[in-house]
């Protein structure tokens, strides 16, 4: 999916404009990075966490169906 298509979907489903959205996207982008680099884990609710270190390590949450 492109930035753009994402962009959309969310504008559309929270009810923002598109330039809102993007704005909202990039700072959490942003956040996500900040956390990483200063050594932090950043978790993506319902997808699962970012280690950081040599190579950040991506662990998946646990299906919970």
């Amino acid at each position: 999916m492109k930035k753009s298509d994402l962009i959309k979907q969310v504008a559309s489903e929270h009810g923002m404009e598109p330039g809102a959205a993007a704005d909202q996207m990039d700072k959490a982008v942003n956040q996500l990075l900040r956390a990483l680099r200063s050594g932090h884990a950043a978790r993506l609710p319902g997808l699962g966490i970012i280690t950081p270190g040599k190579r950040w390590v991506f662990r998946q949450e646990p299906d919970e169906r």
